[in-house]
């Protein structure tokens, strides 16, 4: 992982904005670990003002409704230029819909579910809000994706609709990093493995053995690889050790 390069970053490696406000967006923000960097992030003295979007906030965004991402992010541009976007969105399982085991329990709507909430909806949020980050200054968009959706790690099968819509979420990532380095060389965008976390996501599926966080140490460890991140380590998966993850 590269040092941040580039012109000087407010203590802890934030940038801030031209008129010397620091400003971060977290999506998902009342989820387990979206709430908890909220926490965090508002007790950064790097940042004057942390936005949480969600759902149920003001104004609403809804990954499966274009329309509410556009409003979210316009409200967010009225507010200022935000120097780091946090997506803490995600699906495994609700509704119904368990983790498959077998291709024999493949289902349409969980996976068109699984690809509209982990890949779609963070696809339309880069849409909105890489445009929204600044244009001469370190500036960071993160999403969380997850270590089941390398396809080079994977030796275990299962778990298809998570697992492929994770995938799919990586390579929109790649993709997207390198249409951003041609207008905002400074910006980063990246995938990033939380660790296993003790939130209502993973709770069924913990096994013994596998070292668990709570909310707030994942919070702490995302951050703390957020902050070490520069412009040479946008487009890539990284873990929340800032180790990376195999493709």
């Amino acid at each position: 992982m590269s040092s941040s390069a580039g012109e000087p970053a407010r203590a802890g490696g934030w940038a801030e904005d031209a008129d010397g406000r620091s400003l971060a967006v977290v999506v998902g923000g009342s989820g387990g670990v979206g709430a908890a960097l909220v926490a965090a992030l508002r007790d950064c003295p790097a940042y004057d003002e942390v936005l949480a979007l969600g759902r149920r906030g003001s104004p609403a965004l809804d990954l499966l409704d274009e329309a509410s991402i556009a409003a979210a992010a316009a409200a967010v541009r009225a507010r200022g230029v935000p120097t780091l976007v946090f997506d803490a969105t995600g699906f495994l399982h609700g509704g119904g819909m368990e983790p498959e085991k077998s291709w024999r329990e493949l289902d349409p709507a969980h996976l068109a579910h699984a690809f509209a909430i982990n890949a779609i909806g963070p696809a339309l949020l880069m849409k909105h809000f890489l445009p929204l980050l600044p244009r001469e200054r370190r500036a960071v968009f993160a999403t969380l994706s997850a270590r089941v959706g390398s396809i080079g790690d994977n030796r275990l099968g299962g778990w298809y609709a998570y697992r492929a819509s994770k995938a799919a979420l990586n390579q929109l990532v790649r993709t997207a990093a390198v249409e951003l380095r041609r207008g905002r060389p400074q910006a980063i965008c990246v995938a990033l493995h939380p660790g296993t976390v003790d939130t209502g996501l993973s709770a069924p599926f913990a096994k013994s053995g596998l070292q668990v966080q709570t909310p707030a140490e994942a919070a702490a460890r995302l951050l703390a690889v957020i902050e070490r991140l520069g412009p040479g380590d946008s487009g890539e998966f990284f873990d929340h050790r800032g180790e990376p993850v195999p493709w």
